[in-house]
């Protein structure tokens, strides 16, 4: 038997925990959703991941993303400019049998929808606003607000996030994205797991830029 076979899931089916909430949702190949997280209209690519408690609304993950426990992905907004910014207002039928959700305050906030790309890293506690697109690679720091987007391969952290440095220099960055790893077949991911874990980047590139299969 091929050595690679081991290193790759055997279901490709994703994974849900009987406590988590999903609704409207579609989830990639290998997608694993951690104890009572609660998801709506949200898509997650292959092998994406939610630990325990994190909530999402409105967004398209990417694949290989890591979201940490507590993380709260598109946080509501509420109507500030009304007489009530309360959810009588604009989700009434939770308390009036004849009054239904408010279609265009939905309408609006669907509108906001987050992008996140692949391989991100959203940490513990973190909370990505209404909107904000992150690019490929980048790092969301434990317990950051993003309120604004978060370029490819850039670590933000704080309140609000702020950039703190570049993961990688910008040509080993560009040559990442060219390569575009996340994309590969499973069973060339799994041939890649061994130097992914001992060579340096560079080296790294350098093998699997010139790998055909």
């Amino acid at each position: 038997m091929d050595r690679s076979e081991n290193l790759v899931p055997k279901d490709p089916e994703p994974r849900i925990h009987p406590t988590a909430e999903l609704k409207g949702c579609k989830l990639g190949r290998y997608a694993s959703i951690g104890e009572r997280v609660v998801l709506r209209e949200v898509i997650v690519g292959d092998f994406s991941y939610f630990e325990r408690h994190a909530e999402a609304i409105y967004t398209s993950i990417g694949k290989f993303c890591s979201i940490a426990a507590n993380s709260r992905i598109n946080a509501l907004q509420h109507p500030v400019e009304r007489l009530t910014q309360h959810k009588v207002s604009y989700r009434p039928n939770e308390y009036f049998r004849w009054l239904g959700v408010d279609a265009v305050f939905r309408e609006r906030r669907q509108a906001k929808a987050v992008t996140i790309g692949h391989d991100v890293w959203i940490g513990h506690g973190a909370v990505v606003m209404p909107g904000v697109s992150i690019g490929n690679g980048a790092v969301i720091g434990a317990n950051a607000v993003v309120a604004r987007d978060v370029a490819p391969y850039t670590i933000v952290a704080g309140v609000p996030a702020k950039v703190l440095r570049p993961r990688f220099a910008a040509d080993i960055a560009a040559r990442i994205e060219a390569l575009a790893w996340w994309d590969w077949p499973v069973e060339k991911l799994a041939r890649s797991v061994p130097d992914m874990q001992t060579m340096p980047i560079e080296a790294f590139l350098d093998r699997w830029e010139n790998d055909a299969l």
